[in-house]
């Protein structure tokens, strides 16, 4: 964590993890954007996704995007082993398994401690930062005013670990992964596991109506080569897989707090909970978020809002995608009016 830098660095000290271990010196990347009101009352918190940093996801933040900075004060926290928080890339091995709970728990560290702030107008995330919204609202129930959770959900479904199984069989096949970690970058790992994601990523419809060409690709092979071929390459294959894992044993019910119990988890959730599934997501099926809007018994209000798009999961992340990030922006809109 050398180097020129646009973030700042909360060091956790030595952290007590979910599994018992001691993760010493456990660090947090994070970067800020608007001003903090006195009152301290117009704080969103957009955790990070899958293999993303925080410099990936800040085009949604903006005068006129969906997360206003000239009205809110926006955190993005790195989640746990993406290359700038804690990770494998930059912490002597071998390095411990850690979970949501362990990334929350950090997160509320940085919020209260540092930052001194104890209520949090939205939690905003999409994928694995929509898993950490969802644990946001059971977690810390008193602190979270509303939640917009976008392509996510309260646990990895079986459909969804499985996809990632394939992710990760894909990967570690190079010959660079020996003795459960990989030596060197895995060339052609990274190629195989981006073939693996873009079917799963995108809608049969997406591929079916050609929809790859509304961004200036002229064949599938071209999409495919430059939207995936080198898309994981930039990050490293050991953080990559210290992810999956956070991300396949991801469940909000998972700890002491709830002992397993998933109704209960569900039932402390006491914010405006917005669920976006896409409508072709095909590893976040909406049919879980359907079935945990029922569950959220005690939560100010729980609505459903399908993204109606094929662009699969990515829906969710619509960068270049003007009529998904439109639906997103009216959505959250509506649920800030609360």
């Amino acid at each position: 964590m050398t180097g020129q830098q646009d973030y700042e660095i909360f060091d956790a000290g030595d952290v007590v993890l979910q599994s018992g271990a001691v993760f010493p010196s456990l660090k947090l990347a994070y970067k800020t954007y608007g001003t903090l009101t006195p009152a301290r009352d117009n704080v969103i918190l957009y955790p990070t996704s899958f293999g993303a940093q925080h410099v990936d996801t800040e085009w949604l933040i903006g005068p006129d995007g969906v997360l206003d900075p000239t009205r809110y004060f926006v955190i993005i926290p790195n989640l746990l082993g993406n290359g700038l928080s804690s990770s494998p890339s930059n912490t002597p091995a071998p390095f411990p398994e850690v979970t949501y709970h362990d990334a929350i728990a950090v997160q509320h560290r940085l919020l209260t401690e540092r930052l001194g702030i104890s209520k949090l107008a939205l939690v905003y995330g999409w994928s694995m930062g929509g898993m950490q919204a969802y644990h946001w609202t059971a977690l810390h129930p008193e602190m979270v005013e509303r939640a917009a959770v976008v392509c996510g959900s309260a646990r990895c479904a079986p459909y969804n670990y499985v996809f990632l199984e394939s992710v990760k069989a894909a990967l570690t096949a190079d010959p660079a992964f020996r003795d459960g970690r990989f030596a060197e970058k895995p060339v052609a790992g990274y190629r195989a596991m981006g073939r693996v994601y873009a079917g799963w990523a995108m809608s049969h419809g997406f591929y079916r109506d050609e929809l790859w060409r509304e961004a200036g690709f002229n064949s599938l092979e071209d999409y495919l080569v430059r939207t995936w071929d080198a898309t994981f390459a930039r990050r490293d294959a050991n953080d990559l897989l210290a992810q999956v894992g956070i991300w396949q044993n991801g469940d909000i019910s998972r700890c002491a707090t709830f002992a397993g119990d998933f109704d209960r988890a569900l039932a402390a959730i006491k914010a405006h909970m917005l669920l976006m599934p896409g409508a072709t997501d095909r590893y976040f099926d909406l049919r879980d978020n359907e079935d945990e809007l029922g569950r959220l018994v005690n939560a100010k209000s729980a609505v459903l809002r399908p993204i109606p798009s094929l662009h699969g999961h990515r829906a969710g992340n619509p960068v270049n995608n003007p009529r998904d990030q439109a639906f997103l922006k009216a959505e959250v809109a509506a649920l800030l009016g609360k």
